[in-house]
């Protein structure tokens, strides 16, 4: 009837269906918690775009306001500049 043979080809047979169903939902929850590491990692990237445009933006406007005081201070040298030249004449 059944030689030991088969009976070790189906032991083993057994034996490699269970390591592939054990491998197959090791390998799912892997997949899961990796979409969910990919999708906090989205979040992360997300709240510093957030953050890198909150800070520009006060960093954009002390610039501009260091730029005005540059300018201001220019205007003020010229204009100073002509008064003495006016009053050295």
């Amino acid at each position: 009837m059944i030689d030991t043979a088969q009976v070790v080809l189906l032991f083993v047979l057994l034996v490699l269906t269970i390591l592939v169903l054990v491998l197959g939902i090791q390998v799912f929850f892997i997949l899961r918690e990796l979409r969910q590491t990919v999708s906090k990692a989205n979040k992360v990237l997300d709240d510093a775009g957030v953050i890198t445009k909150s800070v520009s933006g006060p960093i954009a406007t002390m610039s501009s306001l260091a730029t005005g005081v540059k300018t201001g201070a220019l205007i003020a040298g010229l204009l100073k500049r002509k008064k003495k030249e006016k009053h050295n004449e």
